[in-house]
């Protein structure tokens, strides 16, 4: 059996929060995956279990349990190490 990991401990504002982002339509759609990862290893979920059921990397999902519990829903719109995405119907020269 793998590692287990300290429930995240939502409050009642994150999770509506949360439930809300993952299920609305005009959600961003990887902001809804996030949301969706973080529902699930709030409940105790196991990072490649999530990973598994979300079709995604078990270290993205270990990626957004750690910055979740560190910066809480705030660290859900910090910016993103990389290249910044081009605004859209521009391309760069």
């Amino acid at each position: 059996m793998g590692r287990r990991f300290a429930s995240l401990g939502l409050d009642e504002v994150e999770r509506a929060e949360l439930t809300s982002l993952a299920s609305r339509r005009s959600t961003a759609q990887a902001l809804a995956l996030l949301a969706r990862i973080i529902l699930a290893c709030a409940v105790g979920e196991q990072s490649k279990v999530v990973a598994t059921r979300l079709g995604i990397d078990p270290d993205t999902v270990g990626k957004w349990r750690r910055r979740f519990a560190e910066h809480r829903l705030g660290g859900l719109w910090e910016p993103r190490s990389g290249t910044p995405r081009c605004e859209t119907g521009t391309r760069p020269s």
